[in-house]
């Protein structure tokens, strides 16, 4: 059995046997033994293995990042147009979650006593945080993204620090080529490695968290979980077709000189292989041989945006963790500030760029964004169990604005990319 059917099968079982539970023995001392010794710690094993892995991946993906880019007095323009590229593009993406999640407010509407019990029930942890960020000033918070200590701030889960240093890191050993920074490019690699097969260990462990962590949530809420998951995914949905349909054909059209239904054609290939393994570094042999021979972009250009956009460019994906944390903060009645949601789209820029491109690894960086805000982030076994077909939706997009950015990029180079169905020949 697949992993996303088995992941499937646990939310159905820990969602049916969580609701029986409430529905039954809401008020019966062994289902809260239960809850308490069994489903609560298998859930929380989970999440520790999610944040364990959450700070080797982001420092090791960001700098491999921005080394890929390379310096830029040998790429020269290529390099700063992609980098542009990701930023704005998936800017916008954010920005449409966001304002999808804060019109349509999927995560309201549970009883403000329900949600303050799994508020009670979700640790000390989520409270510390929750009161350490309390009377902080926009100042502090800004002076605060240059850490004064990169280990500790490591240590103490603050992300947007280690972000700036693993950034800072990644452009100086850009301009510095010598043997001991290729060594140590090296030794990131293999750390970014080591950590993909270690999200990939972890989320075989999905299945049983997903039951584990719906049962905890379920047997609490009853009912009234599948009705906000529903809105979840339908605002997740949404944002991204927006984003497919409507972003990139504009792009296409204006700044790429392609018509947006012949794109659609040439780049069918790559997009179905992207749905049906929900990894960018999985299809980007299809990426590479679509973008080149079916849309007919050139070859530096191509290889470039598209190697480059398998582990940066991650619109939909940073979409994805922008309309889950607001979702989540709407659940359990979190309230967050504008100066807040700005600092939760440029985490999510930033997360998704770190972000690794197989199935799952966006949910390490959205726990630890949930943690930095106050949100539980025990919420996040609320959306694992229909994580793997937004996950394969969200792919969609992350391989579509690969390939929309190779034919813009290339068009303004100068070399304007050739109709679908003329390049398609040749391949």
């Amino acid at each position: 059995m697949s992993l996303h059917t088995r992941m499937l099968v646990g939310f159905i079982a820990g969602t049916s046997l969580g609701l029986a539970a409430n529905l039954f023995a809401a008020d019966a001392g062994w289902l809260d033994a239960l809850v308490f010794y069994v489903a609560d710690p298998v859930g929380q094993l989970f999440l520790r293995l999610l944040f364990m892995l959450v700070i080797p991946l982001v420092f090791s993906a960001l700098i491999l990042g921005v080394v890929e880019i390379g310096d830029p007095r040998s790429l020269g323009r290529i390099g700063g147009k992609t980098l542009a590229w990701i930023l704005v593009v998936t800017t916008v993406a954010v920005s449409i979650g966001l304002v999808m999640v804060n019109l349509l407010e999927p995560g309201r509407g549970i009883p403000p006593e329900l949600g303050a019990e799994l508020m009670a029930q979700t640790g000390e942890r989520a409270s510390q945080i929750a009161a350490s960020r309390e009377g902080v000033s926009g100042i502090s918070v800004l002076l605060n993204i240059v850490p004064r200590n990169p280990v500790q701030s490591a240590a103490n889960g603050d992300l947007i620090a280690v972000m700036f240093f693993a950034l800072m890191f990644g452009i100086a050993a850009t301009v510095i080529r010598s043997e001991g920074t290729k060594a140590f490019v090296a030794a990131v690699q293999g750390v970014y490695d080591i950590c993909l097969k270690l999200i990939d260990w972890t989320i075989r462990l999905a299945p049983y968290a997903v039951a584990a962590l719906l049962f905890s949530i379920t047997a609490k809420l009853g009912f009234d979980v599948l009705v906000q998951l529903a809105r979840f995914v339908a605002t997740v949905l949404a944002a991204l077709a927006i984003h497919f349909f409507v972003v990139f054909p504009i792009l296409l059209r204006v700044f790429g000189g392609m018509s947006p239904l012949a794109f659609f054609r040439g780049a069918q290939p790559a997009l179905l292989t992207a749905f049906s393994t929900s990894s960018s570094s999985a299809t980007l042999p299809t990426t590479l041989a679509v973008t080149e021979q079916r849309l007919g972009v050139p070859r530096r250009v191509a290889r470039f945006v598209c190697t480059l956009g398998a582990t940066a460019n991650m619109n939909g994906t940073a979409l994805f963790e922008g309309v889950t944390v607001l979702f989540l903060a709407q659940f359990f009645g979190v309230e967050l500030t504008i100066f807040q949601q700005v600092t939760i789209l440029l985490l999510c820029i930033l997360g998704g760029i770190g972000a690794a491109g197989v199935p799952g690894g966006s949910l390490p960086v959205i726990a630890m964004i949930l943690a930095m805000f106050g949100i539980p982030p025990e919420g996040i076994g609320l959306i694992l169990g229909v994580d793997r077909l937004l996950d394969m939706c969200r792919t969609v997009v992350n391989v579509g604005g690969d390939m929309v950015g190779s034919v813009v990029i290339g068009r303004s180079e100068g070399e304007p990319a050739e109709a679908p169905s003329q390049a398609g020949a040749a391949g």
